[in-house]
């Protein structure tokens, strides 16, 4: 029986991420083992991602582990994968997407527009926090870090009065409750709901063990919101969002660049074959930045 040594974060999520992966591989008669690895995006928890180097910080160090043989492969959200992987490495899987949106939770509130002007709303994310302002210009953003559990804990404990977070990983760990509204309007992250296999891009007979996990559709657009992303140039420090969805044979897609605050943005909707996949996300990406998003990114980089 072949062994299979799964590298993961330490929180719940991730945990969650890599069992749910392991118990797929096992139902193939594989014998799997996890191996927990803290990144620095675990440790440093006291500034916002923006300002301590963007996506690499969930997946460094657990490359180093697989790139010393210590382990076979990583499970990461997709979300946190940068669209240019390290030589040597290479995105083997994509599993089928859970669900792409972002949630608003709170104690005291139902929805994102019955907060009280001035209220303050909790995100890491530079994306979220500029669509939130775009729709409510009148609240106030608070970065908010930490493992699942840990924002819950902030959001009871008062520090804020609402918060956002990712659908999927509330409803992975059981709190679907805790949410009260999906926000629909708001531009998810590239790749957001589906997870990422990483393997060694020389590791043949991994490959050959996690193939099977590759969701088709949701390969197809995750490519167009990777490809996107990489032309845009898009990180943590970067407010961009994009989603796309594979229907038959069409393709459509939805994407935002904004300043951080909201007030300047461009936004567009575009639809188009599968058979123009190659190039969708990057000419998706150039129309944006010929309206104005070049000009918006120009003004984040002062």
């Amino acid at each position: 029986m072949q062994k299979l040594k799964i590298g993961t974060r330490g929180s719940k999520l991730a945990l969650w991420q890599a069992k749910f992966v392991a118990e797929k591989l096992r139902e193939k008669n594989f014998d799997v083992e996890l191996v927990k690895i803290q990144t620095t995006g675990d440790k440093i928890l006291d500034a916002p991602l923006s300002k301590i180097g963007g996506k690499g910080l969930f997946t460094k160090e657990i490359e180093v582990q697989m790139s010393a043989g210590k382990i076979d492969l990583a499970v990461h959200s997709l979300k946190d994968v940068p669209t240019e992987l390290p030589a040597g490495f290479k995105i083997a899987a994509i599993t089928k997407r859970a669900e792409p949106f972002d949630a608003f939770v709170s104690d005291k509130f139902s929805t994102l527009e019955s907060l009280p002007k001035n209220s303050v709303v909790g995100t890491s994310s530079l994306r979220r926090a500029a669509q939130i302002l775009k729709l409510r210009p009148d609240l106030q953003i608070k970065n908010l870090r930490g493992n699942v559990d840990t924002r819950l804990k902030k959001l009871s404990a008062g520090e804020f009065d609402a918060i956002i977070l990712a659908q999927a990983g509330l409803e992975r760990l059981g709190y679907s409750s805790r949410i009260k509204q999906i926000l629909t309007e708001i531009i998810p992250a590239a790749g957001q709901g589906a997870l990422a296999i990483e393997i060694r891009e020389d590791d043949l007979q991994t490959f050959n063990a996690v193939k099977f996990l590759n969701d088709a559709d949701t390969c197809t657009a995750i490519k167009v919101e990777r490809d996107f992303l990489q032309t845009v140039g898009g990180s943590c420090q970067i407010p961009v969002g994009i989603f796309a969805e594979v229907e038959g044979e069409k393709i459509s897609a939805r994407a935002i660049i904004s300043s951080t605050d909201g007030k300047n943005f461009v936004e567009d909707f575009k639809t188009d074959s599968v058979k123009n996949l190659a190039d969708f996300g990057k000419n998706f990406a150039e129309i944006l930045l010929e309206r104005g998003g070049r000009e918006i990114l120009k003004q984040l980089e002062i």
